[in-house]
């Protein structure tokens, strides 16, 4: 399983459908878990970015398939990055 961090912005339309209906943020984490991501922890942003995604997937692929999935439907654009937890990065270094 791989960490991810994914950061998103919402579309004129996504921004419309969550003040309308903010919690479709929660139907949404929904549709992701069922995609097999899991959503380990989120934040909502000020700046640039709207929201922060922490997830784990089984591979790239289905966090890729995950990431266009959500885009394609046009409320939001993602930046997804792969993450490696501090403990497993100060291993790789110790090799």
């Amino acid at each position: 399983m791989g960490y991810y961090v994914m950061l998103t912005t919402l579309t004129d339309e996504g921004r419309r459908t969550i003040r309308d209906y903010p919690r479709r943020i929660e139907e949404v984490n929904e549709e992701v878990e069922a995609m097999g991501v899991e959503v380990l922890a989120q934040y909502s942003l000020l700046g640039p970015y709207d929201f922060c995604n922490i997830l784990r997937a089984p591979d790239d692929q289905t966090i890729s398939r995950m990431a266009v999935e959500l885009s394609a439907r046009g409320t939001l654009h993602t930046l997804t990055m792969t993450a490696l937890p501090l403990e497993e990065f100060i291993a790789s270094l110790e090799k």
